[in-house]
């Protein structure tokens, strides 16, 4: 495995001109920030050996690498899920290979179901904490080149970054809510019991990704920054599918972009 990450993050790094400081992962909907993305280098999944593919409709499937708030990034335009019939090694490639291309930082963003009742469709969450219920990706033979065994995940969504966020979003009046985001595997959406369960055990918000990116960057020595859009809300009901999911997220991505861009210049 180890190998494989290595030959994919050498044949990217003969396409690129300079090295990437944030590594940014988009979630549905949300792929419009790479739009901002200045002196792009793009490079289709496709195209590079040992990705893998997305199959997810609002997942682009490129890799973009350009400037951003005058920060050199990496943003991946569509990510891979578990319910794809990916392993958790498979899902998590991507971030292993970014780190590898010199990363320091992981920007996270996700659509998600809101579970707390304070919470309307269209606000932005800050994860705080998450709750995984995907298989880790960290079973099998520990990649020592990455990190130790046991990694601590007592700070998995760092502490600095966050304040940041809530910095530049008083002085912007961008509205923040903060929270535990419960990583499930899908990919039918949630029944009101499980909504009920997820309340229950600590979560905010669910949704069908980013917990095992984020155990596998906190693995990797990586500083981690989750955002999440609240895309529909436990009482949705029947009403509640992938094209609410997506529309609701493209009308957050404004704030969304606006907010990481600002944090990008922060760094």
């Amino acid at each position: 495995m180890y190998n494989q990450i290595k030959n994919t993050a050498s044949f990217i790094r003969s396409k690129i001109s300079s090295t990437p400081q944030v590594g940014i992962i988009l979630g549905t909907g949300l792929g419009a920030l790479a739009d901002k993305i200045a002196d792009q280098t793009v490079l289709d999944y496709t195209d590079i050996p040992g990705f893998p593919v997305s199959t997810v409709e609002g997942h682009r499937g490129r890799l973009i690498f350009g400037q951003l708030g005058g920060k050199s990034v990496v943003a991946m335009q569509g990510r891979f899920h578990y319910y794809e019939g990916y392993t958790p090694a498979q899902v998590t490639f991507p971030v292993r290979v970014m780190k590898l291309l010199g990363i320091e930082y992981l920007f996270v963003s996700n659509a998600s179901g809101g579970v707390n009742p304070g919470f309307n469709r269209g606000d932005l969450m800050v994860i705080t904490d998450h709750i995984n219920l995907i298989p880790n990706p960290l079973v099998g033979p520990n990649l020592a080149e990455f990190g130790e065994r046991f990694p601590n995940m007592a700070h998995a969504y760092d502490p600095a970054l966050i304040a940041l966020a809530d910095t530049i979003a008083e002085r912007l009046s961008l509205p923040l809510q903060h929270g535990c985001y419960v990583g499930v595997t899908g990919p039918s959406l949630e029944t009101p019991k499980e909504y009920a369960y997820f309340r229950t055990i600590g979560g905010d918000t669910v949704g069908m990704s980013t917990t095992p990116e984020v155990i596998v960057a906190n693995h990797s020595g990586l500083r981690v920054f989750g955002l999440s859009v609240i895309t529909n809300v436990a009482t949705d009901g029947p009403e509640s599918t992938h094209e609410l999911v997506q529309a609701e997220g493209a009308r957050a991505e404004a704030r969304m972009s606006i907010l990481i861009e600002e944090m990008m210049r922060q760094l």
